[in-house]
């Protein structure tokens, strides 16, 4: 049977944790102390779909599998207590789906395991039309709508919606959303994005200076949120 979530942490106390946390709520679970162990788990056929992955493992280091386990198609929560902002970059660059970092709320923890679950199940029926908090894009009409209402955007603004609702509820790097929005040659002007995302939030936030739907990861990149 498919597990929903593999835990992987040498930390014995910290996976107690996390298996009370997931069984609260009828989550199933495996467990691996190693990087040796938790490829093996990830190859068993169904594999897991979410993986909570520690970077400080006795055997290798977490980015080393990190890779695999997205080649995988599991959606990987790297959770870990290092906080250098180049380390998450590089965990995202390198297949990450999203981030927590140690100590962590349990409840912020479940909900971004459920959103990734969610996004596990499969490709929304129509790849034109996606759906977001509160809102929804259609990129064959070029409409944008926001808690029921149709929301004018630059072509600019709308291709920036568009690129964050491609991976809803994960974290794009700033570099990413400016090659894609902006080209290649922009990815270091980072005052292009900033200035397209306050633009945005005007247009799709009910408050714009306590924005619910784009969330910045300082230093990092954005977000859009699903639920």
């Amino acid at each position: 049977m498919r597990k929903d979530v593999l835990i992987i942490d040498d930390e014995p106390a910290i996976r107690r944790l996390l298996i009370g946390a997931l069984e609260r709520n009828a989550l199933s679970h495996v467990e691996a102390g190693t990087a040796g162990e938790a490829l093996r788990l990830a190859t068993i056929e169904p594999c897991p779909l979410v993986a909570l992955l520690d970077l400080g493992l006795p055997d290798r280091d977490g980015l080393e599998i990190l890779p695999q386990l997205a080649a995988l198609g599991i959606a990987v929560i790297v959770l870990t207590a290092r906080d250098a902002t180049d380390e998450k970059v590089a965990a995202l660059d390198l297949g990450a789906d999203d981030f927590v970092t140690k100590p962590f709320d349990s409840e912020e923890l479940l909900a971004r395991i459920r959103s990734a679950l969610r996004r596990k199940a499969g490709p929304q029926a129509d790849s034109a039309k996606r759906q977001f908090l509160d809102g929804s894009i259609d990129r064959n009409t070029h409409r944008v709508t926001i808690r029921g209402q149709q929301v004018g955007l630059t072509p600019r603004e709308f291709n920036l919606l568009w690129a964050l609702s491609d991976r809803p509820g994960r974290v794009i790097t700033h570099d990413r959303l400016l090659e894609e929005v902006w080209g290649p040659a922009h990815r270091q002007d980072l005052d292009y994005l900033r200035v397209a995302v306050r633009a945005l939030r005007r247009k799709i936030e009910q408050d714009p200076t306590h924005p619910r739907l784009i969330i910045n990861e300082p230093g990092i990149g954005y977000r859009i949120t699903v639920s």
